[in-house]
């Protein structure tokens, strides 16, 4: 018999723009192991093609992701002492995979948030380059209400976007912050109507990718760093990079379009 389970991660791809989108929406996208294996998956997918020049992550239903999946949380509390650390460990290590690969991938990757985006779901968003949410959009930090830390990356990105005392603020409170605010604090880079919210989506990662792949994916890995680097340091990585760049077909084509426009 064929199994008939919906997937967990649905796969659509818009002239070379992948949309992702969490496939859970009767648990509000709520993270458990399944749903993290296949946007594992998907996200592996989609750095494999070469086709695929953009990842744009949504949520089916009424939420972008609801965060941890709470039954999940009471089986694992279940388990045998001597077990409760290392099946936590195990599964960190999935959760950090997922998200190390969403925000290291090398192509323009944007949240399309349409909804709440709670816990890891609000780490999801957070870890990608683009934050792109629909007016009832709902971000919050709400590991401390669970006795728990932010564990999905938000530690290290959410002092990114809105620095470290505003960061502290929505930790510590767990406090909700409507899409209006998150775009005036700089949580997310813009606000639009539901209806919109996949459109323009789309239309940034378009403008995104406007130029070479090679030359935004070596960028990428510079700018993701350059907090922790000192200049030299990101001096001498711009000139490796650079270095690969005049190698490249995209950059030998450019200068030789330009060279032919300038003298026709």
């Amino acid at each position: 018999m064929a199994d008939e389970t919906p997937a967990r991660v649905e796969t659509e791809l818009h002239d070379g723009i992948a949309v992702i989108a969490l496939n859970r929406p009767e648990a509000m996208n709520a993270m458990d192991d399944s749903l993290r294996n296949a946007l594992i998956e998907a996200l592996e997918r989609a750095l494999q093609d070469d086709a695929v020049r953009a990842i744009v992550l949504t949520g089916r239903g009424k939420a972008f992701c609801a965060g941890g999946d709470i039954k999940a949380m009471g089986a694992r509390l279940e388990a045998p002492p001597g077990r409760v650390a290392i099946n936590g460990w195990n599964r960190q290590q999935s959760t950090h995979r997922a998200v190390t690969m969403l925000h290291g991938m090398g192509k323009p990757t944007i949240a399309a948030v349409n909804g709440a985006a709670a816990g890891l779901g609000c780490d999801l968003a957070l870890c990608c380059d683009f934050i792109v949410a629909s007016d009832d959009a709902m971000f919050v930090m709400s590991y401390v209400l669970r006795g728990l830390i932010p564990d999905g990356g938000g530690l290290y990105f959410l002092p990114r976007r809105v620095g470290l005392a505003r960061a502290k603020e929505l930790i510590y409170s767990a406090r909700r912050v409507g899409s209006a605010e998150a775009l005036d604090i700089g949580m997310v880079d813009a606000v639009c109507s539901p209806e919109r919210l996949i459109e323009d989506a789309l239309a940034l990662a378009v403008r995104m990718t406007a130029g070479s792949a090679n030359a935004l994916a070596l960028s990428k890995s510079i700018l993701d760093r350059s907090f922790e680097l000192s200049a030299e340091e990101v001096f001498a990585l711009g000139s490796q990079a650079q270095a690969i760049c005049y190698t490249t077909d995209e950059h030998r084509e450019a200068v030789s379009a330009f060279l032919d426009k300038r003298s026709g």
